[in-house]
């Protein structure tokens, strides 16, 4: 990947240890090139057993050993962070924000003028090289940066770069959806033990179920109709269950769940 890496984050919660330890599992970085900063303690001792990087209370000492600097606080503490490391920022620093719903003219508007800054929207299933990505360049971003943030988040899933204003949307579909993945599968367990199922069998044929319709979608490019219907014979067991399904509105439930966390997100980026 030419120079070497080295990669900060500025916040060390799960999903800095998450993207942490997906790149190292992904042979992007060495753990002595990555480090992290937390006003926390225990989110600084979890990243540093996690990940074996450095972990550290200082923001400067973040800017002052790596390149790549993950911005992977909390929304609300973006523009304090960004304030705080302005004048340590250099020309040689590439800024990725994982914070959701914050605009990059609002986290430009922190940096220096020629900061080099791209917005990402990863999800946690980075940990197991899943992750689905959609990121977008800054004003002063180069086509290298960007090319640069795909390969990174590549390694560890999917990544597709998207217009920002997109980016919103990403958040509540890819960003929350493995919540709403989990939620499913718990849910499907469920109706196995009611079924009869131990619970442990249960759980893992439900994962694997979603697991192999996923990769269905995925590997064959079929469209999800399409692979329902050749599931579903006539009069049998499957249409009367995706019957069930329709009378308790899942759909609907699954596509009001993103359109409320892409507007979360929006009202995240306002406030």
């Amino acid at each position: 990947m030419g120079e070497r890496l080295s990669i900060g984050f500025l916040g060390a919660g799960k999903m800095a240890t998450a993207l942490g330890k997906g790149f190292l599992k992904a042979g992007l970085v060495d753990a002595a090139d990555l480090i992290a900063s937390d006003v926390f303690e225990a989110a600084r001792s979890s990243f540093a057993s996690e990940t074996g990087g450095t972990a550290t209370s200082n923001n400067l000492e973040v800017l002052q050993r790596a390149n790549i600097i993950l911005l992977a606080v909390k929304p609300g503490q973006i523009e304090s962070v960004l304030t705080g490391i302005r004048d340590t920022a250099t020309k040689g620093h590439l800024f990725i924000s994982i914070a959701a719903g914050v605009p990059i003219a609002k986290m430009e508007s922190c940096l220096p003028t020629s900061a080099r800054l791209i917005r990402v929207m990863p999800n946690t299933p980075a940990l197991v090289g899943a992750s689905a990505t959609a990121y977008a360049l800054g004003s002063h971003a180069s086509q290298s940066d960007g090319d640069l943030a795909g390969r990174l988040f590549s390694a560890l899933g999917t990544a597709y770069p998207v217009p920002e204003n997109l980016l919103d949307a990403v958040t509540g579909l890819s960003g929350s959806g493995p919540a709403y993945v989990y939620m499913i599968i718990e849910a499907l367990s469920d109706g196995g033990v009611a079924a009869g199922l131990p619970r442990d069998i249960a759980t893992k044929l439900a994962a694997q179920t979603l697991l192999g319709g996923a990769r269905m979608v995925l590997e064959t490019g079929i469209h999800p109709g399409q692979l329902k219907d050749m599931v579903t014979s006539p009069g049998g067991t499957t249409i009367e269950g995706v019957h069930a399904l329709e009378r308790g509105g899942l759909r609907a439930t699954l596509m009001n769940a993103v359109r409320a966390a892409a507007e979360k997100s929006r009202k995240l980026g306002q406030d």
